[in-house]
């Protein structure tokens, strides 16, 4: 019988049979079940079709902030399928549950919490809206591609040994290139010492649910962890999870976090997504992504006969040592191998051919397959990178010669370390806040004059949305060449007063 129950979809069936009664609505929302555009001429079908079951807290469809009913079973169903005690929906994007897990652990102005550096724009608003001081630890670097993943064991047993009050440990894993390395050994160090491992797992939704996928964090032993489900799953984009264990959150505390962070009208449409993308799982088992992994790995196989481009793949080495060690198979990270071609060139030739990938830096353009992908998706891709090969090797742009034979710069766009702080992978305690400086105390200064200047703004390269600066940032040499490469190479931006990145906002210097 629980495996039976484990096939349905509670929410989403009980909006298929509101949508079947086809009651009058006389509750929000005011399209009233789509009727409202039906008759508009320039009204897509599809779009009113999903109106139907776009609904409200009625009888039947239970509260998002107080489950008792097809919610809550739907929400059972999610803990049962991903292996937690408890799952939250969320309707905002993992960025309500990152928000939720920071506002839950750093609960006084001034609690110190452990943090990666290379986290999402989210995590620093989360320290921001707490009053928290962060901690920032450094990532590790994978000397072949200059790629980041979590920082190393020794950093976390350093930081909480300096910092044995620090109220967690959060960390972003897998990245936003599919990278990652063993979670269970920092997992074991919080519990020692009685903190817990939050996980931003955002692009990890699917680890765990197939032989050739990744470890989840849940299973590593994280306490509290945020999965995108509409990343790399099926639910609609704003559908994620918040999923929890053990005793270390205080799970009244991050309930009544959610229901300050998340709307008073959740989106019926997203929950139900959230609800039939845990029941695919359920339903179809590791067999949902055979599809997608024979894809990827036939696109790997084709690559193999393009000497012009590389995938980024673990060096092979294991043990603590190693920074990269985990690569999420969906996930490809393509890069020219003879360097002649930028990652933002290659997705502009790429877009050319109708592939649209996920995201590129200066090198690299990273391409996220699913449950989605076909065989022909990834022939198409193949073609399309043969013709690209071809056309520049006729242009004359290839330099003739191999990575491997070229240094690497250590430093992609989005690899938040300096090298002037390598000696201290633990940064002293960074207070975050949310007044804002006043106008008079900021003025614009040209990039080039910005060395040994405190920000003022926030710098996020968009994808992935990792600040490269914070407000109250040192601007160091390293960071200043980073944003004249970002200035010249085009790069989208957000946080910044001019989107040029002719300027930068600094805070002014005591006459």
């Amino acid at each position: 019988m629980a495996e039976e129950r484990n096939l349905n979809a509670p929410l989403y069936e009980a909006l298929l049979r509101y949508r079947e009664k086809k009651d009058v609505s006389f509750h929000v929302p005011g399209h009233k079940n789509g009727r409202a555009l039906r008759d508009e001429e320039r009204t897509l079908e599809e779009l009113a079709r999903v109106m139907e079951i776009d609904v409200t807290e009625i009888t039947g469809t239970d509260d998002l902030h107080h489950p008792e009913g097809v919610i809550r079973e739907g929400q059972l169903l999610a803990a049962a399928q991903f292996g937690a005690e408890e799952t939250f929906y969320l309707v905002g994007g993992s960025t309500a549950g990152n928000l939720a897990l920071i506002l839950s652990v750093c609960t006084a102005l001034g609690d110190v919490l452990l943090v990666q550096r290379n986290v999402h724009k989210s995590v620093i608003h989360g320290l921001m809206l707490a009053g928290a001081h962060a901690v920032f630890l450094a990532p590790q670097q994978d000397a072949g591609s200059g790629l980041s993943t979590i920082p190393s064991e020794a950093t976390v047993r350093e930081a909480l040994r300096r910092y044995p009050g620090a109220k967690g440990l959060l960390l972003t894993h897998p990245s936003y290139y599919g990278m990652g390395a063993p979670l269970r050994p920092l997992a074991e160090l919080c519990h020692a010492h009685g903190v817990p491992l939050l996980v931003d797992e955002a692009h990890g939704a699917h680890f765990g649910q197939h032989p050739a996928l990744p470890e989840s964090a849940l299973t590593a032993g994280a306490d509290g962890v945020v999965q995108s489900t509409h990343k790399m799953l099926t639910a609609l984009t704003m559908g994620a999870m918040l999923h929890v264990q053990g005793g270390l959150l205080d799970r009244a505390l991050l309930r009544q976090r959610l229901a300050m962070l998340q709307s008073s009208s959740p989106s019926y449409p997203i929950m139900a997504s959230l609800d039939l993308s845990r029941s695919l799982l359920g339903t179809h088992g590791p067999a949902f992504f055979e599809g997608g992994l024979a894809a990827a790995a036939h696109v790997r196989s084709g690559l193999a006969k393009l000497p012009r481009f590389g995938v980024v793949a673990p060096p092979g080495a294991s043990g603590e040592a190693a920074a990269y060690t985990i690569q999420d198979p969906l996930k490809l990270v393509l890069f020219d191998a003879y360097a002649a071609l930028s990652g933002y060139e290659l997705q502009e030739r790429l877009e050319a051919e109708g592939i649209v990938p996920e995201m590129s830096d200066d090198r690299y353009v990273v391409l996220a397959l699913g449950p989605g992908t076909t065989m022909e998706d990834a022939e198409r891709l193949l073609q399309a990178l043969k013709r690209i090969a071809e056309a520049v090797e006729e242009s004359g742009d290839s330099m003739g010669f191999n990575v491997n034979t070229v240094p690497i710069d250590p430093f992609s766009t989005w690899n938040i370390v300096d090298d002037e702080d390598r000696l201290s992978e633990v940064s002293e305690p960074v207070p975050f806040r949310l007044t804002p400086l006043h106008s008079a105390e900021i003025e614009a200064i040209s990039i080039e004059e910005s060395l040994g200047r405190q920000a003022a703004e926030m710098i996020i390269p968009y994808p992935p949305g990792i600040p490269l600066i914070y407000p109250g940032e040192t601007i160091t040499e390293t960071l200043k060449q980073r944003l004249l490469m970002l200035r010249d190479s085009g790069a989208k931006c957000q946080g910044p007063a001019d989107s040029q990145l002719r300027t930068i906002q600094v805070k002014k210097r005591k006459s």
